[in-house]
């Protein structure tokens, strides 16, 4: 039940964001598109609940409630970035809005934006680390929490891997070539 609650909520979170930008761009409904796009930490609330009331009522902590909260830390990390990206990209498409920013490609700006991104997946990875140690806490000392202590560990991976990648662009930046800057158009901010 709570894998099949974590596809919904995935589904759900496309969804709400599609119709939101549809209400907001499409049909020129700005505020009944926000009031739909704030409804998205709802999703995540229910899933909460859901995987709270499944562990109080006796479940044995496996690794659904582990992708749970895996899923609920991303998307408090990663939703908002998501959602900006999308709000760009409709803008543009669908109301005249100027093109997206795209990242930038060489040196101390691609370093910059990495530890931008690897700062969002940290917080991902730190939220779902808190809330997998508090179902281990929830759980107690009697249940087997040995799945939710495992994918605490992934988080710690995440982290390493994010933070190895800002640093290499940090230490290593790539130089930008000889007379890029005369081709690429003036980037719009």
């Amino acid at each position: 039940m709570i894998v099949a609650l974590v596809v919904a909520c995935e589904v759900a979170f496309w969804v709400l964001l599609a119709a939101g930008l549809a209400l907001r761009y499409l049909l020129r409904m700005p505020r009944l598109g926000l009031a739909l796009l704030l409804c998205e930490p709802l999703l995540e609330a229910a899933l909460f609940a859901v995987t709270a009331v499944d562990l109080r009522n006796g479940a044995e902590p496996d690794w659904r409630h582990g992708l749970a909260a895996v899923y609920i830390g991303f998307t408090v990390g990663l939703g908002r970035s998501t959602v900006r990206w999308a709000d760009a990209r409709f803008a543009h498409r669908f109301a005249g809005g100027p093109p997206p920013v795209r990242p930038p490609r060489y040196g101390r700006a691609r370093a910059v934006h990495e530890w931008k991104v690897a700062g969002r997946w940290t917080l991902a990875a730190l939220t779902a680390a808190a809330l997998l140690e508090a179902a281990v806490r929830y759980v107690g000392a009697d249940g087997d929490t040995g799945s939710l202590r495992d994918w605490q560990l992934r988080m710690v991976w995440v982290v390493g891997v994010n933070l190895v990648i800002a640093l290499s662009y940090t230490l290593f930046p790539k130089a930008e070539p000889a007379g890029a800057a005369e081709r690429e158009p003036a980037k719009m901010r």
